[in-house]
């Protein structure tokens, strides 16, 4: 048993942390909303703290997993932030989808306190964190992933480590890259299918079983034939995810034709009112349009 400290519980944070409990960890939580982290004791045991610090202290390891590079700086480096609590040998492990950079800048803070630090973005969404079969993507040093991996055990199917610090959030970059063309593709054939008049659950039941198969395929194109959008992971947070990969992509060099027009087509999605939509809605803005 370990003893572990959560920040942030949200659709993923929530219940990643109450898989910890179940796997014998004892945990003390953080939130931002007071009262989100009150249910999350009633519901799970525990207990949860005012500050980051104070739910950090003492604790083995300090996982972290909340909005974007800002949130994260106030949670990790600020005077009430996790590492003001920590102490030297602990481990903190950052869920949070963030910036390379913002991750070696804790990466260095923490050093100087001798606190190890991964960054460990993960995949999945909000039926995997609530299943406990996440994909956890991980920069940091071998010592510290080979201490922490068993407890991330508790919410992951898979946990590999892919590098130094920063590595992790790259890979989840990649991660987004891929799922916005596969997600496009898909609503696209979905859009032609109905424009051609054809029953398209029964055209998905065929190309299903051959090349054109994907994840998107076989779990949202039932609810997006039906026009459902409401599974989970939202346009405005893969927005943000494909923004830091459009940067870092400035930055390496790389040429990202299909995920700059994939998000400007998400921003349509928001124009129209899907700002919450899950990621599948590419669809409602193809039907949208075709009147």
């Amino acid at each position: 048993m370990a003893k572990v400290a959560f920040i942030g519980l949200g659709v993923m944070g929530y219940p990643m942390a109450g898989h910890l409990v179940k796997n014998g960890h004892q945990v003390t939580v953080y939130n931002r909303t007071e009262a989100k982290a009150k249910a999350w004791v009633n519901e799970f045991g525990g207990e949860y703290q005012l500050t980051p610090k104070a739910a950090a202290k003492g604790q083995d390891i300090v996982f972290v997993c909340v909005g974007n590079d800002d949130d994260l700086r106030e949670v990790t480096l600020s005077d009430t932030g996790a590492l003001a609590g920590m102490t030297a040998n602990s481990i903190l492990v950052d869920h949070t989808t963030a910036s390379a950079d913002v991750a070696r800048e804790i990466a260095a803070a923490a050093e100087s306190l001798n606190i190890g630090f991964m960054d460990a973005p993960v995949s999945g969404g909000q039926a995997g964190a609530e299943n406990g079969v996440l994909t956890v993507m991980v920069g940091g040093e071998q010592a510290t992933f080979e201490a922490a991996k068993p407890i991330m055990d508790a919410y992951a199917r898979c946990a590999e480590r892919l590098g130094e610090v920063g590595a992790g959030q790259l890979t989840k970059m990649v991660n987004q890259i891929c799922i916005a063309g596969v997600v496009q593709g898909l609503a696209e054939g979905l859009h032609f299918a109905r424009s051609a008049g054809l029953d398209g659950e029964k055209v998905v039941e065929v190309i299903s079983k051959g090349a054109a198969q994907s994840w998107q395929m076989e779990n949202r194109y039932q609810t997006m034939w039906q026009g459902e959008y409401n599974l989970g992971f939202a346009v405005d947070w893969m927005r943000k995810d494909l923004g830091i990969a459009l940067t870092e992509a400035r930055r390496n060099g790389s040429h990202l034709p299909l995920t700059a027009l994939v998000d400007q087509f998400y921003s349509e999605v928001q124009a129209i009112g899907g700002a919450r939509w899950d990621t599948s809605s590419l669809l409602a803005k193809l039907e949208k349009n075709r009147g």
